[in-house]
């Protein structure tokens, strides 16, 4: 059978549809198909941007406006418009050639006219989704509703900008239409968050949503993989079928429940999710009470100069003293003020506690040397308003000499914006701190972006470190990271230094720090003031194995 284009063409038009191709550089958008039933009237097969945009309804303008704006090659687009009049107008399409054209598809919304849906991904919204399972229940059946949750979306809005982040979820809601039909129901039901209603047999829909939203996208520039938590709950239909929002609250449920697991996780609505429930939010309100009532404090790990054996600084960590669960679990505690996004208000607290503290062993213990006290800055942090200031603040107060407060950065947070980064490190190091790479070797740090940077330390991973005397690749690793240092001026600790063995092979190839468990646990301040006296008194910090 010979394709004919014209047949094609037909098909378009009969289903209220066009294709489109808008070519920025000549400011022009053409269309083929359905032009005047999408509202486009007589400026069809072409018109202008501001044309196009003065055809949409006044508060879709931005909307259009963004669907216009050039982005990089293989960008997606998915945009639901108002146009003038008639009905809604869903566009679908991808960006060419790094922004030089865009092309796609546009619908006319007709089979769901009224129904309310998310103005950003097309997708019905959480108020319409519980009245379409509402609806669905009242039969009989099998069902399950299925919640995605995608994973670290403050940390997509911090790498991408708002506008760029509000592309992906538009493209992901967009995959999501497409894996499921309208009888599931797709719907965003929040701002990172995704359901559907399936019925019960097959490939279940937890698998479904996430071979359709863990496919990999690109935009400006960067090749996106999203990763969803999943969480599902089964009901049967019929006369005595739940209560549709009761239903979504077990599913979110299941999703906070599947995220304890790492991202990516999935878990299954039961009845101990309830009791863990409420002791999640209860944890959450006393995590937002310890920080205020200063039950968050630095623990501090010694840092030990391998060559003289002294100790030569701390890290400080945080750690929870809760009053009826004693000691809450770093990890725990950590990714929860993540998820509620106190990481910035904890950041500062502990720089502040750290400095304070050092400043107090510095005035009791003169003999110390240039005793320094390291800082994680927390993922994000480095982009957070007001950081140098509250950096030289915190320095001022103290009186602290130059470089004893050091900045921990992940590489990560490097690589995001890399110009950004080295003029915000070039002022913080005007401020009075120092700064270390932290972990470096585990994530995609250029070389070149490196000798530019305004690094102090590097500071080794602790993995490399803990199997470098039985994984000759490890050791080579450790032993390339020690000389880069050295070649680019550098201080080295490595961390994860659990025994004398580790100190004597970093000791040779030539590693100035060492830390780990071999040496002491993070400490609390005083029991640290005791290590640092005997460090002083003996000359040495001795390995003395102990636990974590």
């Amino acid at each position: 059978m010979t394709w004919d284009p014209t047949t094609a063409i037909e098909a378009l038009a009969a289903a209220d549809a066009a294709l489109w191709i808008w070519t920025p550089a000549e400011d022009q958008i053409r269309f083929t198909g359905a032009t005047r039933p999408l509202g486009l009237g007589p400026l069809a097969p072409q018109c202008s941007g501001a044309a196009f945009t003065a055809l949409t309804m006044p508060q879709d303008r931005a909307l259009a406006d963004r669907l216009l704006k050039p982005q990089a090659e293989g960008t997606e687009i998915a945009v639901r418009l108002r146009m003038r009049g008639c009905e809604t107008c869903l566009w679908r399409g991808v960006w060419l050639e790094d922004g030089l054209r865009a092309a796609g598809i546009v619908a006319l919304e007709t089979k769901f006219a009224g129904a309310d849906r998310d103005t950003l991904t097309g997708l019905l919204d959480r108020r319409t989704f519980l009245v379409r399972v509402a609806e669905t229940l009242a039969q009989p059946g099998d069902y399950e509703v299925v919640v995605g949750d995608l994973d670290r979306l403050r940390r997509l809005n911090e790498a991408l900008g708002h506008e760029r982040a509000d592309l992906v979820l538009s493209a992901l809601g967009s995959r999501l239409s497409a894996a499921f039909s309208e009888d599931c129901s797709p719907a965003r039901i929040g701002e990172d968050e995704f359901a559907v209603l399936v019925k019960r047999g097959g490939t279940g829909g937890g698998e479904r949503m996430r071979e359709a939203l863990e496919q990999p996208l690109r935009m400006a520039g960067f090749d996106i993989y999203p990763t969803v938590s999943i969480g599902a709950v089964t009901a049967e239909g019929g006369p005595d079928a739940p209560d549709p929002a009761e239903l979504l609250r077990r599913a979110e449920l299941a999703v906070e429940q599947a995220k304890t697991a790492g991202r990516g996780g999935a878990a299954a609505y039961g009845r101990a999710l309830e009791s863990d429930s409420l002791s999640r939010l209860a944890l959450e309100a006393d995590l937002r009470n310890a920080l205020v009532r200063g039950e968050i404090e630095p623990f501090f790990q010694p840092i030990v100069n391998l060559n003289t054996g002294a100790v030569a600084g701390f890290e400080a960590l945080a750690r929870w003293r809760h009053p009826r669960r004693g000691l809450v679990p770093p990890d725990e505690f950590l990714t929860l003020a993540d998820e509620m996004g106190l990481m910035n208000e904890l950041g500062l607290l502990m720089m502040t506690q750290a400095a304070r503290q050092l400043d107090e062993w510095l005035t009791r213990h003169p003999n110390a040397g240039r005793l320094f006290c390291s800082v994680n800055l927390s993922v994000g942090e480095i982009e957070r308003p007001h950081l140098v200031e509250d950096v030289a603040r915190i320095i001022k107060e103290t009186g602290l000499p130059r470089g004893a407060l050091k900045l921990e950065v992940t590489e990560g947070d490097i690589m995001r914006d890399t110009a950004r980064a080295a003029e915000v490190l070039k002022a913080l190091r005007e401020a009075g701190a120092s700064l270390a790479l932290d972990d470096f070797g585990t994530g995609f740090s250029s070389l070149s972006y490196l000798a530019k940077l305004p690094f102090d330390t590097l500071k080794i991973d602790r993995y490399f470190v803990l199997t470098m005397d039985k994984d000759e690749g490890s050791a080579k690793i450790v032993k390339s990271v020690v000389n880069l240092g050295r070649d680019l001026a550098l201080e080295v600790v490595a961390e994860g230094v659990e025994n004398a063995g580790l100190a004597q092979l970093l000791l040779a190839d030539g590693c100035h720090y060492g830390q780990g468990f071999g040496y002491a646990p993070a400490l609390p301040a005083q029991e640290a003031e005791v290590y640092l006296n005997e460090s002083l008194a003996d000359g040495v910090a001795p390995i003395k194995g102990r636990s974590a």
